[in-house]
């Protein structure tokens, strides 16, 4: 019989947690903010002038607001690439490599054949391609953990010192994807991708370039939840996460679930390097994932395995990363001070959550 004392003491820890768990996200946020502020004063720069621009580049008009979730797109796929893994107790922090790997091939097939397929397909083949190269980038390393007990983290980790190189070398090199030099340009960068590869936009009256990458997300949001929280085959991945050893032994094929669990990830990553390309840039660079990909790490690490975690954890710093372009530009602000503040916020938070374990455990 269940003992009514136990009961009222559990529930009231539950009920005294999860205002916790709220508040300390929101209230960490704003004391780095405020940090960031002090800082932007030490400088010398005007602090009015750098809130106004920080707020102009985040959501002073409907082009700014669209431009931000289209930055957090991309921040949440790898997060929900990231959260996936950890599911099997996987930690793939290549999510920069396979978005490298993923806009790349994306480029590819945008230039060279996918601009003149009929309905829809002019977008959606280079979508496939990009996630299908991302997956593959990521399912090596999977490989390799199965096969040969390689730690993903490393493996994941120079794979992407490797993608970011072949990124590098397609825009270099005139036979592959670097455009002809001309009197406008001379940058190593591909050509624009045709008009009928890039994603359709949601609003296009009212000039957002917010595009349907974002029901993508969402899709992609909802199934990873899915997968994780109501389905056989989350069981089973959390099941060869906390014991490899036991689940062999009861059946399950651990290698094929590792493999899986990676491929997955890093197809997410891919997706997202995709969406940049066909959304966003439009044309490739050897720069163009400007650290997304790590971004998109620490979003899935504050997430704590939630999906709607990772959604949140996307716009704030997707939001964050459009304000700090515009005050550097605007306010002459070096965006390192909205660096800072991130770098703060997920002190603050992890710092936080292992205050919380604590509670729980007591």
């Amino acid at each position: 019989m269940k003992n009514p004392k136990l009961a009222r003491v559990a529930q009231g820890a539950k009920l005294e947690l999860v205002p916790l768990q709220v508040l300390v996200p929101v209230v960490s946020t704003l004391v780095a903010l405020g940090i960031g502020l002090l800082i932007i004063a030490a400088t010398g720069a005007s602090v009015l002038e750098a809130i106004e621009a920080f707020w102009d580049g985040m959501a002073g008009s409907d082009f700014n607001i669209g431009a931000s979730i289209n930055r957090a797109i991309s921040l949440a796929l790898v997060g929900l690439g990231f959260i996936f893994a950890s599911r099997a107790n996987l930690t793939n922090v290549g999510g920069e490599g396979q978005i490298a790997m993923g806009g790349m091939f994306a480029t590819a097939a945008a230039l060279h054949g996918a601009g003149d397929l009929p309905l829809g397909l002019a977008f959606i083949v280079p979508l496939a391609v990009g996630t299908i190269a991302g997956a593959v980038w990521g399912g090596l390393a999977g490989f390799l953990k199965a096969a040969r007990g390689t730690n993903e983290v490393i493996s994941t980790l120079l794979l992407s010192f490797i993608a970011l190189p072949l990124v590098y070398w397609s825009v270099e090199s005139f036979h592959l994807l670097r455009k002809p030099i001309s009197d406008v340009s001379s940058l190593p960068e591909s050509a624009e991708i045709p008009d009928t590869t890039k994603l359709p936009l949601l609003f296009p009256d009212n000039g957002s370039p917010l595009h349907i990458g974002l029901l993508i997300a969402a899709v992609a949001v909802v199934v990873v939840w899915l997968v994780l929280k109501r389905s056989t085959l989350g069981l089973r991945l959390r099941a060869v996460g906390l014991n490899a050893t036991a689940s062999r032994r009861a059946g399950m094929r651990t290698s094929f679930y590792v493999i899986l669990a990676m491929t997955v990830s890093g197809g997410l990553g891919g997706l997202g390097g995709a969406i940049m390309i066909l959304g966003q840039q439009f044309y490739l660079t050897s720069d163009f994932s400007s650290g997304y990909g790590f971004d998109g790490l620490v979003v899935g690490l504050l997430s704590r395995g939630s999906a709607v975690g990772v959604v949140i954890g996307a716009l704030l710093f997707g939001f964050l990363r459009s304000g700090s372009i515009n005050m550097e530009i605007s306010a002459h602000v070096p965006s390192a001070v909205v660096l800072i503040c991130q770098g703060l916020i997920v002190i603050v938070i992890a710092g936080s959550a292992i205050l919380t374990n604590r509670k729980v455990t007591r």
